[in-house]
């Protein structure tokens, strides 16, 4: 074994909580919305503020990657926020963990139905509600919080550590891909294994490790129907309306149970082997929490195994909304000239986006000829697709993770697939060609995009202690002193 010694570390988390909640208190002040040209200056700052304390305060070396103007705002007037690459050691004798995680947050205003102002962290009891606790400031400033306990303690740091943070995850994380294709052979050149700690447990009361995500494709679909729009009154009957054509479409889409109808698109998902079925028995998982927590009326499945499933291994299709239609209170008789939909298919190992976006354009086209509408429908869907992702556990990323689990909460974690896409992911797996581990800090009530974001004190406190365990248990597996973690199911 290994003579590192956590025990300094873990008395300097404790004992300096009062601190680190000041400081996310401080980072939630910042209203990092990446997503609205009046806050883009919030997010620049918020990302000046964290490279000062990684260079000034924990001596990391520190680039603030300056990415231009902003290409989705036309008018060449807005600037992206710059990208943080921080390097802390390069012993060549010690392996490299690479860190990712983002500093923007989503939009948050009170009439939403904040129980307090989104940008003033609020502690009540064990809770600290503020937008960006959970998502993902909380396990950003975790990160570094660790570090600062392992200097302060004059515990030597057994890795070499790099950093890359972003303030546009929330808004497509435009630059970055370009950005580390870019560093592929430079400052990820050196990179043994990566680390990201953007997603959450399964329940609320047993961490987990995270190996797979889902991809994501997004699908317009135009229709015009008429020069401008048009009278019900007058023209309703003889005109074929767009917005008909649309919903006829979509109503081809999916079905009451939630089963994609496009031919041919689950061809391509993995048959399920019996070492992953095994993996589905014995989570902190029970749907009738899961389904009161989210509110809904009811699910499309009636066991735990097959809502697992439906949520992480098998694609699924959302319809999201409308542009061009009347949406607001009251009565219209209007019929509208145009009108596009909107909908994405949450993609799964094996479906290539391209692959999946033709079947549906062709599907699409084929019901509109069928419907015999003359109206003019064009289908669309994005190029900047993202595919899913899923880890290998036979490496010591995940070793690492069921022993620094162990270390700190005296239980095996969950290993837990995610319905959501991270991008960056699979960018980073890729270039790199390292292996991945996805690390949560937070819990599944936790709300990040929603009303109330939250991060409990006590995941926050114990998180700190479980990063810096991972660093030491990674360096143990890799250095060949550290006890094997358990056999682990394999897929």
């Amino acid at each position: 074994m290994s003579s590192l010694s956590l025990d300094a570390v873990n008395q300097y988390i404790d004992d300096n909580m009062s601190n680190f909640k000041d400081g996310l208190r401080d980072a939630v002040a910042i209203k990092s919305v990446s997503s609205t040209r009046e806050n883009r200056e919030d997010v620049i700052r918020m990302m000046e503020a964290v490279a000062s304390r990684m260079e000034n305060s924990l001596g990391m070396s520190v680039d603030l990657r300056d990415l231009g103007l902003d290409p989705n705002y036309p008018d060449g007037d807005v600037q992206l926020p710059p990208v943080i690459l921080a390097s802390l050691g390069n012993d060549p004798n010690k392996k490299t963990l690479c860190i990712y995680g983002h500093l923007d947050v989503m939009p948050a205003e009170m009439s939403d139905g904040w129980y307090y102002p989104p940008f003033e962290l609020t502690i009540v009891d064990d809770i600290m509600y503020g937008r960006g606790s959970t998502d993902d400031k909380g396990p950003v400033l975790g990160w570094l919080n660790s570090i600062e306990a392992f200097q302060q303690t004059n515990t030597s740091i057994p890795m070499n550590l790099k950093f890359v943070l972003e303030g546009m995850e929330e808004s497509g994380s435009t630059g970055l891909a370009e950005l580390i294709e870019e560093e592929k052979d430079l400052f990820f050149g050196n990179v043994d294994f990566i680390a990201i700690s953007d997603n959450y447990w399964l329940g609320t009361s047993k961490p987990c490790l995270t190996y797979g995500l889902r991809g994501i494709i997004y699908f317009h679909v135009k229709v015009n129907c008429a020069d401008s729009d048009l009278h019900s009154g007058s023209h309703g009957g003889p005109v074929y309306e767009a917005m008909s054509d649309v919903v006829a479409m979509f109503s081809t889409l999916i079905d009451e149970k939630g089963n994609i109808l496009i031919p041919h698109v689950n061809d391509s998902v993995r048959e399920l082997t019996p070492e992953e079925d095994a993996l589905y028995y014995g989570l902190d998982f029970d749907m009738n929490v899961y389904q009161e927590e989210i509110g809904v009326h009811g699910l499309t499945t009636s066991d735990e195994k097959n809502t697992l499933m439906r949520r992480w291994r098998y694609p699924s299709l959302s319809i999201h909304g409308f542009e061009g239609a009347f949406y607001g209170p009251g009565d219209k008789t209007v019929i509208p000239h145009e009108v596009t939909g909107k909908f994405s298919i949450r993609l799964v190992p094996d479906q290539e986006p391209e692959d999946i976006g033709q079947l549906v354009i062709n599907h699409l086209n084929y019901v509109h000829s069928q419907r015999g509408s003359p109206n003019i429908m064009t289908p669309t869907y994005s190029s900047g697709a993202s595919r899913a992702w899923l880890g290998r556990f036979e490496n010591p990323v995940f070793e690492a993770g069921n022993l620094a689990t162990l270390d700190v909460h005296n239980v095996e974690p969950d290993y837990t697939r995610e319905g959501g896409s991270i991008p960056v992911v699979i960018t980073l797996y890729e270039t790199t060609g390292k292996d991945c581990v996805l690390i949560p800090m937070g819990r599944s009530d936790d709300g990040p995009h929603s009303q109330n974001e939250k991060l409990n004190i006590t995941n926050f406190q114990a998180g700190m202690k479980l990063f810096a365990a991972y660093i030491k248990r990674l360096d143990e597996l890799t250095r060949g002193t550290g006890r094997q973690a358990r056999q682990t199911s394999k897929i």
